[in-house]
């Protein structure tokens, strides 16, 4: 049975994300023939298991760990992901919106296109993924850090987030149109593009970055800067 310990959150800094190491032990072989489609998988797991195309609508893996698992096309949507451990997941669509991530850490991952849309993440740490479109417009971010990523769109349209932090990461293109941010640190991020600069109110920017980032705000407030 897997196993996991949650101590304290530090309170140094109120404004980073609360996250716990994630412990787990004592996991089964997991295989596909394992996962109830629909019903709750718990404490297995799954190495070089190809997921790809399976239909597992509102599926709960509890206590999971997956390495070098594919799921292109997996049908993920309003699938649960609670305490579980991702370690180079190949996905080039990873089809998932609507699902509810709680406790989980994503490592050395490469995904093309997460559709993340109207989803919830909770406590979760992606740390060294490629990433092509994140979609997470309308999405409940908690307690979320993007660690040494390379992030080719990030779209948190109409996203809530809270203690959010890129550290060591790379955005092209950063979308927060109508997005609700609290505490999102983005210091840590080299970002190219930004779209819906209002929505960056609630945003932690380094000074550089308020200053790369002045002519595009300047244009949104239809200020006509000249020398």
């Amino acid at each position: 049975m897997a196993r996991q310990s949650r101590p304290a959150p530090s309170s140094r800094d109120k404004s980073a994300p609360r996250l716990d190491p994630l412990r787990l032990d004592g996991l089964d072989t997991g295989f596909a023939g394992d996962i109830e489609p629909g019903g709750r998988t718990e404490g297995l797991a799954f190495e070089g298991t190809d997921l790809a195309a399976l239909a597992l609508e509102g599926t709960t893996f509890a206590e999971c760990s997956f390495r070098d698992v594919a799921a292109h096309d997996a049908d993920l949507r309003s699938a649960s992901f609670l305490d579980c451990r991702i370690e180079r997941l190949g996905a080039p669509r990873l089809a998932a919106p609507r699902s509810r991530w709680r406790g989980v850490e994503v490592e050395a991952s490469r995904i093309g296109s997460a559709e993340l849309y109207d989803g919830e993440l909770r406590g979760v740490v992606l740390r060294g993924c490629k990433l092509g479109y994140v979609n997470l417009r309308g999405a409940s971010l908690q307690d979320v850090l993007f660690a040494d990523c390379a992030i080719d769109e990030l779209d948190l349209g109409g996203a809530t987030a809270t203690r959010v932090s890129l550290q060591g990461s790379t955005v092209e293109s950063l979308d927060v149109t109508h997005a609700s941010l609290t505490d999102v640190d983005v210091r840590g991020a080299r970002l190219h593009r930004v779209a819906g600069v209002d929505g960056l109110r609630g945003a932690i920017l380094s000074s550089m970055q308020a200053v790369e980032l002045a002519e595009l705000m300047a244009a949104q407030l239809g200020i006509d800067v000249r020398d």
